[in-house]
């Protein structure tokens, strides 16, 4: 039996950003996400 690996949230956040900086398709989307939200408030 495998042994369950405990991560922190921290390892968790840092893996999970690593991961889309090399995804640049998730980049596009959250920046237009981003973009989008801004000319919201704007209005």
């Amino acid at each position: 039996m495998r042994k369950v690996r405990k991560v922190s949230f921290a390892d968790l956040v840092k893996e999970n950003k690593q991961q889309l900086l090399k995804d640049q398709e998730a980049m596009d989307r959250i920046e237009a996400r981003l973009e989008q939200k801004r000319l919201e408030k704007a209005e």
